[in-house]
């Protein structure tokens, strides 16, 4: 049985994504809700949510001895899956410029800044379509997917981008890298479309 480590920071939409990836399990998984450093060492896959704003999202992590440093281990060291879902996307990147800039994770290094939209309400909030720009294992095919967000991660390498949507201006709705990749959306909100990217990333294997 796979052990799934969904990393406890204090992000708000913990306990929902935890329902969504228990949902989405196609066959037994042990579901550990941990902020121990030993624990996600352990883990056979890492989900790190995330709501709200980047700069305080980046400390609530930070202020939990040793996540970090065992993130970094078990991800870059030991090359396990790991999911970043909306804010938890965003600290992926180098550097979020939200309120002050902010360091990111450096996974995939990108920059997090606001929408440039005019004439459209900020938070992009509701659905979307989600639209594949390259074949990858965690995509499902293209449907609607479930958005809260203000700001939008600039990937480096727009290699990393695997999926975009529209809202004013096209941005990153999903990125990857080797081992390592994330949502914009929220998967646990985002019915179907959801359910099958979270099935696509607990049997991932890059």
């Amino acid at each position: 049985m796979q052990r799934v480590c969904l990393i406890d920071y204090g992000a708000g939409n913990l306990h929902s994504a935890a329902r969504g990836i228990e949902r989405a399990a196609e066959t037994a998984i042990e579901l550990i809700v941990s902020d121990d450093p030993h624990t996600i060492l352990n883990a056979d896959r890492l989900v790190l949510p995330g709501v709200g704003a980047f700069k305080s999202c980046a400390e609530g992590l930070r202020s939990r001895p040793g996540v970090e440093e065992a993130i970094n281990e078990t991800v870059i060291d030991g090359g396990k899956p790991f999911l970043g879902i909306c804010v938890g996307m965003q600290l992926l990147a180098s550097r979020g410029l939200e309120h002050d800039e902010t360091k990111g994770l450096n996974l995939i290094p990108g920059t997090v800044r606001r929408f440039e939209v005019q004439d459209l309400r900020l938070p992009h909030m509701g659905w979307n379509e989600v639209e594949a720009c390259l074949d990858h294992d965690l995509l499902p095919a293209n449907l609607d997917a479930y958005f809260v967000h203000s700001y939008v991660v600039d990937t480096d390498d727009p290699g990393a981008v695997i999926a975009q949507a529209n809202y004013g201006e096209r941005f990153p709705a999903a990125i990857a890298k080797d081992n390592i990749a994330g949502s914009q959306f929220h998967p646990e909100k985002s019915g179907p479309y959801g359910q099958q990217l979270l099935a696509n990333f607990l049997r991932w294997s890059p």
